[in-house]
């Protein structure tokens, strides 16, 4: 059978749906289609292989367990249109634990993600902000594109950068584990970071993508330990950010996230990024297909409210020349001054 396209994932869909109109539902147990309905069972983009996969539009058609994908009301990632901001004068700054210690984790490449996972004997937790519980750190997740304009989740006014680093925490006050915490409400904290482009790289994210360590992931399933990682400096040097309630951003799309967007972004170099789209999603032994656009499309905000500390009428010792207080989050290739996501130039690390 050969590799099937977009247009292909349609007619299927187009048929199976006027020859059952329980398609979404009766699908998963019927199976027509493949018996492999577990949680790697998808993809961002075609694949080549014999078999059919999923791209994002249809996640929630091939597994009732997936349902959220298609009928939730509260999915992530979205467009974040500034103009529409709230600002809330109780969003505290966000706290970040780690007890004064570094910590190490495994990188690997799962075929979907750059995926950091630390180890479980030195434990980061955030805290404050729009959090009323205190989240462990499960992993840091890379997502990033083909070309510099594409690649983050989120979008800014329409507009994508190079990539997005997430930070994907769970609570770990009401439940017991990460599987647990996802499905459960107020399960799930999600920090993200745009990335841009820049001479100069963010000191934690040289220590994952430096030649030296990042060509040990070149192939799914691999993995290389890394020691003495101060996760403190990939945030970067702000209080303020954007915050709303939303999901996981991959099957099955548990609507249990909430969202805590950084107002400034880490930097990456040139020939990093080029390093991230030679990874391969598959195995060695099988074609090379570029890890990039490892992206869901952004989703409908609906009656959701986007919240933020940033205080567009305030005018005070941040603002240059005694400017009020504008969204540092503006166009990608824009500048957006005091170091914003619009703006160029290297990170504090």
């Amino acid at each position: 059978m050969k590799a099937f396209n977009t247009y292909g994932y349609v007619l299927i869909y187009n048929l199976l749906t006027a020859l059952s109109p329980c398609f979404s539902s009766c699908l998963p147990a019927a199976q027509p289609i493949t018996s492999k309905l577990d949680e790697g069972w998808w993809a961002y983009k075609d694949v080549v292989q014999e078999s059919f996969v999923p791209v994002p539009s249809f996640w929630g058609l091939v597994n009732s367990a997936w349902n959220l994908c298609t009928i939730g009301k509260r999915q992530s990632p979205i467009d974040i249109e500034t103009s529409h901001l709230i600002f809330d004068p109780y969003l505290t700054p966000l706290r970040l634990n780690t007890a004064g210690r570094k910590m190490g984790g495994t990188m690997y490449n799962t075929g979907k993600h750059v995926s950091l996972r630390p180890d479980k004997a030195h434990l980061v937790n955030i805290s404050g902000g729009p959090l009323d519980y205190s989240y462990r750190l499960e992993e840091v997740r890379l997502h990033f594109g083909s070309e510099d304009s594409q690649g983050s989740e989120h979008l800014l006014n329409g507009q994508g950068f190079p990539g997005e680093v997430q930070l994907i925490h769970y609570n770990q006050d009401l439940y017991a584990n990460f599987s647990e915490a996802a499905k459960s409400p107020h399960g799930i904290a999600v920090v993200s970071i745009f990335i841009k482009l820049s001479e100069n790289s963010n000191t934690f994210l040289n220590r994952m993508l430096n030649r030296d360590t990042i060509t040990r992931i070149n192939y799914k399933h691999d993995a290389f330990l890394l020691m003495g990682l101060n996760i403190a400096d990939l945030y970067p040097d702000t209080t303020r950010y954007i915050t709303y309630e939303g999901s996981i951003t991959i099957p099955p799309c548990y609507e249990t996230s909430t969202w805590i967007l950084i107002n400034k972004p880490v930097y990456v170099t040139q020939m990093q990024m080029h390093s991230l789209r030679l990874l391969s999603q598959n195995e060695p032994y099988k074609i090379f297909m570029s890890m990039s656009d490892n992206t869901r499309p952004t989703q409908p905000l609906l009656q959701r409210c986007i919240r933020t500390n940033i205080n567009f009428s305030k005018q005070g010792r941040d603002c240059p020349n005694n400017r009020a207080l504008r969204p540092q989050y503006r166009g990608n290739m824009e500048d957006g001054g005091e170091g914003g996501v619009g703006s160029k130039g290297s990170s504090k690390k």
